[in-house]
């Protein structure tokens, strides 16, 4: 059931011992406009987040729906992800920021909450950059999809009634 909801797909990045480490995360959203905040639910599992952690400051890059592969790499534990992987350094952080993703934060780690088997992290937002017009990759069902937008139908027009029919008076 709660695959049902849809999200986007973003890849979370840091410097720890020089060195570049991320991984895929879909559960991310934003929390607060003042101050602005972020919040993700890395897993407890993740061999990258306590590294990305122990900066105390992160990365979020959210995929285009053309990441799909780039999705399934940052998603996986070991080898090296960012082999042939484009990325320019964050001006405060060092963070990766990814080539062609939708957007980019930097964010800071306000707090951390255990909850289950994932890690409730609340984050500051440093900066943020929209980086192409591309559409976000989704991830519903277990599924990875592009997002396409539509125009919502028409409404139907309400009917006005004329001023006579009025029983009130």
């Amino acid at each position: 059931m709660l695959g049902h909801f849809i999200t986007g797909v973003t890849i979370v990045t840091a410097i720890h011992a020089d060195e570049p480490v991320g991984f895929t995360c879909q559960s991310f959203g934003a929390l607060s406009m003042d101050p602005p905040l972020v919040l993700l639910c890395p897993s407890k599992a993740s061999a990258s987040w306590p590294k990305a952690a122990a900066s105390g400051r992160f990365g979020v890059n959210v995929l285009a729906n053309n990441q799909i592969e780039l999705c399934r790499r940052f998603a996986v534990s070991g080898g090296d992800k960012f082999a042939d992987v484009t990325w320019t350094a964050a001006k405060l952080s060092g963070a990766p920021k990814l080539a062609g993703t939708v957007s980019w934060l930097e964010c800071e780690i306000v707090t951390v909450h255990e909850a289950g088997d994932h890690w409730i992290v609340v984050a500051r937002v440093l900066d943020l950059a929209t980086v192409t017009d591309q559409q976000p990759l989704t991830f519903f069902r277990g599924t990875l999809a592009g997002f396409s937008s539509h125009e919502p139908p028409e409404s139907p027009r309400v009917l006005a009634t004329p001023a006579s029919s009025n029983s009130n008076g």
